[in-house]
C-alpha cells in the first residue's frame, strides 16, 4: 500500500525567532519513502537537522519576521496491515527491562503518575499482567474521555483529563500511558500521520494523531486509546515520554500559528500524481 502525506503550516513572527520543528518522519520509516522527503520554507530560512535523545529528527531554524510557510509532501510505502495484536504478550519484569526502557516507567510533565497510582492499582491490579492489563487500561481510557476539539488545551495532564473527562487524542494517550506506568508497564507517547484508511471518513479536518506504545515481552506494541481498535497506515514522526517531547514546533518567542493543513491519504492508483498541498487561506 502507498500513502500520500504531508502538511502546509505557517507561523507569523514579529521578529527573528529561533524554533525547533519536529515535522520529519521518524528515521525508522525513512527506508519506506518512495519520493524525496524535504521540509521546504517560503522564506530564505537556514535549517539544520539533529537527532534528539529519543532518536527523533528535529529541525533548527531562525524564522525571520513575517509569515514563514513550511511545507512537505511525500509518498511512502506501508504494509497495509493493521496494528499487531498479541494476546499472549507477557508483562516484562522490571529487573529484565533494558536500561533505555526504564525512563518510560517514570512520571513526566503530562503523565503525572503520582496522582493516578492508587486508582490504577485499585482498578487494574486484579487483571493479569501483560496484554490483558494494557487492553483493560485502553478500554478504560477510551470510555473515560469524550472526544471534542472544542475542549482541547495544550496543558492538560493525565489526571486532569481523567477528572475533566474530555479531550483530544493526546489526552487519551496521556491517560493510558500514565496508567500503564503506574502498573509498571513501560509506555511511550507517539505522534504521526494516521489517515482514514480502512475506516469511515471523518468529516473533521485532518490533523496529526497521537497514540502510544507499550513494552511487552521484549518489544514495543502499538495501542490507541482514542480509537481502541487496530488501525492501518500509521506513519510515526516522533516518540517520547509525553507530548512535551514531541511538539511539532517549539518557538523561543512569539510565533502564532497562521495556517495548519495536514493530509494523509491512501493512494488508489498505481501512478499517483504527487504534488504540493493546496494552500488554505
Amino acid at each position: 500500500m502507498q500513502i500520500f502525506a504531508g502538511y502546509d503550516i505557517a507561523f507569523q513572527c514579529y521578529q527573528e525567532t529561533p524554533m525547533i520543528l519536529m515535522l520529519s518522519i521518524h528515521p525508522s520509516r525513512e527506508a519506506d519513502l518512495l519520493t524525496p522527503h524535504r521540509v521546504t520554507f517560503s522564506q530564505d530560512v537556514q535549517a539544520r537537522d539533529y537527532l534528539d535523545m529519543f532518536g527523533n529528527t528535529c529541525t533548527r531554524i531562525i524564522a525571520p519576521p513575517g509569515l514563514t510557510e513550511i511545507r512537505n509532501d511525500f509518498l511512502i510505502s506501508d504494509s497495509g496491515l493493521p496494528d499487531e495484536v498479541n494476546l499472549d504478550a507477557r508483562q516484562t519484569p522490571i529487573a529484565e527491562l533494558p536500561d533505555d526502557v526504564l525512563v518510560y516507567l517514570l512520571g513526566s510533565r503530562y503523565c503525572d503518575t503520582q496522582k493516578l497510582s492508587d486508582l490504577a492499582w485499585s482498578m487494574f491490579g486484579h487483571v493479569p499482567g501483560g496484554w490483558s492489563r494494557v487492553q483493560a487500561i485502553v478500554d478504560y481510557a477510551h470510555e473515560r474521555i469524550d472526544f471534542s476539539y472544542h475542549h482541547a488545551r495544550n496543558d492538560r495532564t493525565a489526571s486532569e483529563g481523567h477528572d475533566e473527562r474530555v479531550g483530544v487524542c493526546r489526552d487519551y494517550a496521556h491517560l493510558a500511558v500514565t496508567l500503564c506506568r503506574c502498573m509498571n508497564i513501560p509506555a511511550r507517547y507517539c505522534t504521526g500521520y494516521l489517515g482514514d484508511i480502512g475506516v469511515p471518513i471523518d468529516p473533521a479536518p485532518m490533523d496529526f494523531s497521537a497514540w502510544f506504545e507499550v513494552f511487552l515481552d521484549g518489544r514495543w506494541y502499538t495501542f490507541d486509546a482514542r480509537h481502541n481498535h487496530p488501525r492501518i497506515g500509521r506513519v510515526v514522526i516522533a516518540r517520547g515520554r509525553d507530548a512535551a517531547d514531541v511538539a511539532i514546533s517549539t518557538a523561543f518567542g512569539a510565533a502564532p500559528l497562521a495556517r495548519f493543513t495536514v493530509i494523509t491519504d491512501e493512494v488508489k492508483t498505481e501512478t499517483p500524481a504527487v504534488g504540493p498541498i493546496s494552500m488554505v487561506a
